[in-house]
């Protein structure tokens, strides 16, 4: 047997012909085998990374230690040495926004085009279709202190909190006299404030929530993108406006510092793929400063979504760049990357959940995925 670019080749042994006739049969064999090979070796890699999908139900057991996690930097002590990651669902068209609920012990994450939010159960791994829809095309999702789901929605253009009496209440819908752009994603402090992202994406796109039309002429929907705080219903400042486009956003597990990925660099030819890093300074943010570049394997991508694990290392969501850079970077305190989980799509967002906070959930474009890792999340959501 013969191996071509994953392709099994028989080998056709034909007793040698003595008449014209076997002979030409025993040609076109030749030339139907030769054809297979010629496929193999031109067919696109896509192709067969279908045929051999390491995560379908049928595929074989990986072997341990998990291959695609991967240490770059001494620093990084959470691979673990006999977990695999696992895909947990596939069917999203666009997943983002994975938020952990400790008391019911379960995940949350958008499906944004679907206009839909689903629901995962840690006790039996069913998941819901529909836990909320419509979604108004919501993006990013966390808890508060009390459990209560807060959305942040391209659609609507709004940052919604879900009440227990099953009332939607809307936090903040304008900035500055002005609509929001499309809030993105957010992060809350234990003394109750948050602050969220409004990049704009959503109105830029039909795709994603409903484009308007300034998106013609201009990347930016309605105002100058930025980061905002919000202390109450319709109580927002704003906090910060040197990322072009404020996306993914993450606290130290101290509170101390406060974590932005930029992804400017899809509309602005003059943005950089970075993660801005800021001091909290009670409610606002100061000292702006690059925290690290998204330059890896001689590629550039994006950082999406961020979370911080107890240590204060950060676990960023990667993609547009393609095989041997999507995945998931993980950046020391000092911006050093020291671990990689590389994976076959992009990863928009991440966030630790699990019974101890120990399980990274990964969102792929049309799939959820999972890795157990030896450190826990550095904040509840």
């Amino acid at each position: 047997m013969e191996t071509v670019q994953g392709l099994r080749l028989v080998d056709l042994t034909i007793e040698a012909p003595d008449d014209a006739s076997a002979r030409l049969k025993q040609r076109r064999s030749m030339l139907r085998t030769a054809g297979m090979a010629a496929f193999a070796a031109s067919a696109t890699g896509q192709v067969f990374a279908q045929a051999t999908d390491r995560y379908a139900a049928d595929a074989p057991p990986v072997r341990y230690p998990e291959p695609d996690v991967i240490g770059l930097d001494k620093r990084f002590k959470y691979k673990l040495g006999n977990t695999p990651i696992v895909r947990l669902y596939r069917g999203t068209m666009w997943a983002e926004g994975p938020a952990w609920n400790g008391a019911a012990r379960c995940l949350v994450w958008s499906d944004i085009p679907n206009n839909e939010v689903l629901r995962w159960s840690e006790e039996d791994g069913h998941v819901g279709r529909r836990f909320r829809y419509p979604s108004g095309n919501a993006n990013g999702n966390t808890f508060d202190a009390q459990g209560r789901q807060i959305s942040f929605c391209h659609g609507t253009r709004n940052v919604v909190r879900y009440e227990h009496s099953g009332k939607v209440t809307v936090l903040a819908d304008r900035a500055n006299g002005k609509e929001l752009n499309a809030p993105n994603d957010g992060a809350v402090h234990p003394d109750g404030w948050l602050f969220f992202t409004d990049p704009g994406y959503g109105s830029l796109m039909e795709y994603e929530g409903n484009r308007l039309p300034s998106s013609a002429s201009s990347p930016q929907p309605i105002q100058k993108e930025a980061v905002y705080r919000i202390d109450a219903p319709g109580q927002l400042e704003k906090v910060a406006d040197e990322p072009f486009k404020p996306n993914g956003i993450c606290f130290s597990p101290d509170y101390k510092k406060c974590y932005v990925a930029d992804t400017g660099i899809s509309h602005y030819p003059n943005a950089k793929s970075v993660i801005w890093v800021y001091d909290v300074d009670g409610k606002r943010l100061r000292n702006a400063r690059v925290f690290a570049e998204m330059t890896f394997n001689g590629k550039v991508g994006f950082a999406d979504g961020i979370r911080c694990d107890e240590d204060g290392n950060v676990w960023a969501g990667m993609g547009w760049a393609g095989d041997g850079f999507d995945g998931v970077h993980v950046f020391a305190p000092d911006g050093v990357r020291i671990g990689w989980i590389r994976m076959p799509e992009i990863i928009a967002n991440v966030c630790f959940g699990g019974s101890k906070r120990n399980r990274l959930f990964m969102c792929g474009s049309q799939s959820l995925y999972a890795v157990y890792v030896e450190t826990r999340g550095g904040t509840p959501t």
